[in-house]
């Protein structure tokens, strides 16, 4: 009787397990969420194993969130034929996966560099934990996470509710307000509509978020947050810019010396945003700079009409439909630069 029992509890408790979780999967696809992709170390690292190959058949992408939301894979592989390798990284400087590419004597590809200003231009520890621990995932990463991240992929592509960022427990526990403090300092919570990530490790807006100005200014508030709190912060000048600059210069060079070849971009902002970023960071003492000391070409969003008045929603991303656009006049740029086929063949 004891056993028949417990076997009544179990498939009692699989059958609540199950319909909370359907209920619970439907409720989000009613209110518009998609499938997306946890873009943590896994996701990282797996776009990070296909930077390898010919230098005409894939382009490599690093930088911060701009870079992830503002360049159209399909766009991209559509009119170059070159798969697009995105290996951005929210809220952190790409500069520690350009130090980890130069450093691997296997790497001799094309490479579009991103250039936010504020995270770019740092030498803080903190915008490169994440990338830093992304490297050290791709280096370690053993066959249990592989599999893992195999299994994930089917599940991540159909169930709305594994997007743990946003509908996990602990995102939910992160939603419950707490006052800074001296010494506590909780991170903000971005509406879940600002963005997904497809398997290509490339985000965009939920058009919930293009269309209502509520959510796009409680993200206006999050950037100016930040900016109040960085008010009295001195941009990185003089000797430690040059020093950072040199270092950039090796890397480049390094990887140029291997047959590769590397492009810099300035992706739009607009608003606020910009006008603290050029009071910040003129072109001529940084982009330009940039471009002079490493012999690069590069594209400067404020250089071409296509772009050059692009506004962003919350001043710093853009849509997915002008990220169609910025994608195209890019791949116009880099021809023109001789750094991309006129007429390629996808392969």
């Amino acid at each position: 009787m004891e056993k028949i029992n417990l076997k009544k509890s179990f498939f009692l408790m699989l059958f609540l397990v199950v319909l909370a979780l359907v209920s619970w999967e439907i409720r989000l696809r009613k209110i518009g969420v998609k499938p997306t992709y946890d873009i943590g170390d896994a996701l990282w690292s797996d776009k990070r194993s296909k930077v390898y190959g010919p230098i005409d058949t894939r382009t490599v992408f690093i930088g911060s969130s701009r870079i992830h939301f503002d360049i159209d894979i399909p766009t991209w592989e559509q009119l170059t034929g070159t798969k697009a390798i995105q290996l951005g990284r929210d809220g952190s400087s790409p500069l520690a996966v350009l130090y980890d590419l130069a450093e691997d004597p296997k790497f001799a590809g094309r490479l579009v560099i991103d250039v936010t200003e504020g995270l770019f231009f740092s030498t803080s520890p903190f915008y490169a934990q994440e990338p830093d621990k992304s490297i050290k995932y791709f280096k370690e990463i053993t066959p249990a996470q592989r599999a893992s991240f195999l299994i994930n992929k089917p599940l991540e592509a159909n169930l709305v509710f594994l997007d743990k960022e946003n509908f996990s427990m602990n995102a939910y526990i992160a939603e419950i307000k707490h006052t800074n403090r001296p010494g506590i300092f909780e991170m903000p919570i971005w509406p879940w509509q600002f963005g997904g990530a497809s398997f290509d490790n490339q985000e965009s807006m939920h058009p919930q978020f293009v269309k209502d100005t509520n959510l796009q200014v409680k993200v206006r508030n999050i950037w100016a947050m930040f900016a109040k709190m960085g008010e009295n912060d001195i941009p990185i000048h003089g000797k430690s810019l040059d020093s950072l600059l040199a270092t950039i210069k090796s890397s480049v060079d390094k990887i140029r010396a291997r047959g590769g070849q590397v492009f810099f971009s300035r992706t739009p902002s607009s608003g606020p945003y910009l006008m603290g970023e050029e009071m910040g960071f003129p072109r001529d003492k940084y982009w330009q700079r940039i471009l002079d000391i490493t012999n690069s070409k590069g594209m400067h969003f404020k250089d071409y009409a296509a772009t050059k008045d692009m506004q962003c929603p919350e001043w710093s991303h853009l849509t997915p439909e002008l990220a169609i656009v910025f994608t195209k006049e890019l791949v116009k740029v880099m021809q023109q630069e001789k750094l991309l086929n006129s007429n390629p063949s996808i392969q």
